[in-house]
């Protein structure tokens, strides 16, 4: 599993769901919106919808909010004014960032993106200097002890997976954007519980970090997950697991 994977599943387990609940329903509200908006309210026509309904049933939005979201999209009113816009920058340690944001005001998201590099020791790079180094994957993670690790292998690669990799408490199986809700569905229909399921973008190689640089990564990845206007950000630092287990 990336470090980025694992410092996220960590990140997960350790917040109260009570702290994080609004901020988390706000940014996906935005993303159903905006999705319903742009590519209309079926969501069996409309992937990106699709996804996003999925990621809030996940954080556990109930479905009236999910529906109201869909509405607001679908009949022009909120998410009619949000840009999908991302920005590019390094971490400490020569760590790549992606940061995808959804904002109703380009200069203040800008600013706000800039200032939050600058305050946790990284820069702000320009269009196109690192968003080469990820690609969009469909990502599932299953809680190792679980499941048979040949049963779920046998229905993932069946079901249209490409890559299964086993860590030390769970797996994460891989997917082309395509095939991930086959293989979600496919899983699940095979009693296979998920720990969790999103489309994501996935680095292509990483860069392994410790001690102060480490600490200085997962600082600036945090501080621009809690910014409003940022919707998701990712990097491709590998932490070994005893290090991110004591700085997160």
């Amino acid at each position: 599993m990336s470090g980025h994977s694992k410092w996220h599943n960590i990140k997960i387990k350790k917040q109260k769901v009570d702290q994080v609940r609004g901020k988390l329903f706000s940014k996906v509200a935005r993303e159903i919106a905006v999705a319903a908006k742009e590519g209309g309210a079926d969501p069996d026509g409309n992937a990106r919808l699709r996804t996003a309904i999925e990621r809030a049933r996940e954080v556990g939005m109930p479905n009236d909010n999910i529906q109201r979201s869909i509405q607001r999209g679908a009949g022009g009113g909120e998410g009619a004014n949000y840009e999908a816009l991302t920005y590019e920058g390094y971490a400490p340690g020569g760590v790549a960032v992606l940061v995808e944001v959804l904002t109703d005001n380009r200069n203040r998201a800008a600013s706000d993106v800039r200032s939050t590099f600058t305050r946790n020791n990284g820069t702000l790079g320009a269009a196109g200097s690192v968003a080469w180094m990820f690609e969009r994957r469909g990502m599932i993670v299953v809680d190792k002890t679980k499941v048979k690790e040949d049963d779920l292998l046998l229905v993932a690669l069946d079901a249209g997976a490409d890559d299964v990799r086993t860590s030390a408490d769970a797996i994460e199986i891989e997917t082309p954007p395509e095939q991930f809700f086959k293989v979600k569905q496919a899983l699940e229909a095979a009693g296979i519980p998920i720990q969790s399921a999103d489309i994501t973008m996935v680095p292509k190689s990483t860069v392994r970090v410790e001690g102060r640089d480490a600490k200085q990564v997962l600082a600036l990845m945090e501080a621009l997950e809690d910014m409003d206007d940022v919707q998701r950000a990712y990097a491709n630092f590998d932490i070994p697991d005893e290090i991110l287990q004591q700085v997160s």
